[in-house]
């Protein structure tokens, strides 16, 4: 598992990274969502300057990771659904085995 250099684009810079081919995915994905929230920022015009749109953009990921790891609305309304489908399942399959 060697590392490769790969090419990718943020905001309109090239910048040249090292990764696993298991990683390059992952990592390309990563890439994708980072330029659409630099986008976002900067298209909404309140912020100018790339590092200032990146400074932006690292405090709103972080904001999304900590209430991801938190159970915040994403993640814990998820799991709320989650756990009431699975109840209905389980209900539905006893009242069906009650049946038969």
């Amino acid at each position: 598992m060697s590392a490769k250099p790969i090419d990718i684009e943020i905001l309109g810079r090239e910048f040249t990274v090292s990764c696993t081919d298991e990683e390059r995915q992952g990592l390309l994905d990563a890439v994708s969502y980072l330029d659409n929230k630099m986008r976002e920022i900067r298209d909404a015009g309140k912020i100018v300057g790339v590092e200032r749109i990146a400074m932006m953009a690292a405090l709103n990921i972080s904001h999304e990771l900590l209430n991801t790891k938190a159970g915040g609305i994403d993640v814990g309304d998820i799991k709320r659904r989650m756990y009431a489908m699975q109840h209905q399942i389980d209900e539905t399959l006893s009242l069906q085995n009650k049946l038969l």
